[in-house]
């Protein structure tokens, strides 16, 4: 038996993406990059996908079009967030035998979403957000690699719930964070006490 490849038409393809109206809302002021496409991705992203992913900090229009050219705007694929970080090879590994941890090193995968979500969350460092905030204080508990994976990973876990809920994402800031933070300390310590 010859194996036949069938080709959907532009036709088929304009209709299976999803086309939202509207602009969308206005976004941190972010120098232009060398390698930033000349036309206005931005909007266009937002029509495809619905919500603007740029609003996450760290998180560029040549990210939001890695991973979406990656993995598409329909996320229906990946049953959970975990999934999807898990098909990305940002979530930690489980190798345990006798029931003792022998090590939880990420799988090795040759993704350019998983590549470009490591450089967004490197990007972090100098974020004056709620994640910037998160990974600097990810850096001070662990080595930067892992840093940057952990903060990969939780870059996807928004990204996946703004595509599947259509939710938007707002910056709380890092003093919220901050304050949360040490709340969340307090009342560990009160615990022990």
């Amino acid at each position: 038996m010859k194996n036949v490849r069938i080709r959907a038409t532009d036709d088929e393809i304009a209709k299976s993406l999803q086309v939202h109206d509207g602009e969308p809302a206005k976004g941190k002021k972010r120098g232009r990059t060398r390698n930033a496409p000349k036309f206005d991705l931005r909007t266009q992203l937002f029509r495809m996908c619905g919500v603007d992913l740029t609003r996450i900090d760290g998180i560029d229009v040549t990210t939001a079009l890695a991973v979406i050219s990656e993995t598409g705007a329909d996320m229906s694929r990946f049953a959970t967030a975990g999934h999807f970080a898990s098909w990305l090879g940002l979530c930690p590994g489980t190798k345990i035998t006798g029931g003792v941890a022998m090590s939880g090193k990420t799988k090795r995968v040759a993704n350019r979403a998983a590549q470009a979500l490591r450089l967004a969350a490197a990007a972090l460092r100098s974020s004056q957000s709620a994640l910037g905030a998160y990974f600097r204080r990810l850096c001070g508990r662990m080595d930067k690699p892992k840093a940057v994976t952990t903060a990969a990973h939780k870059l996807a876990r928004l990204i996946y719930t703004m595509l599947t809920k259509g939710e938007v994402y707002t910056d709380q800031g890092q003093g919220h964070y901050e304050e949360r933070y040490r709340e969340r300390v307090l009342r560990q310590l009160a615990q022990r006490a």
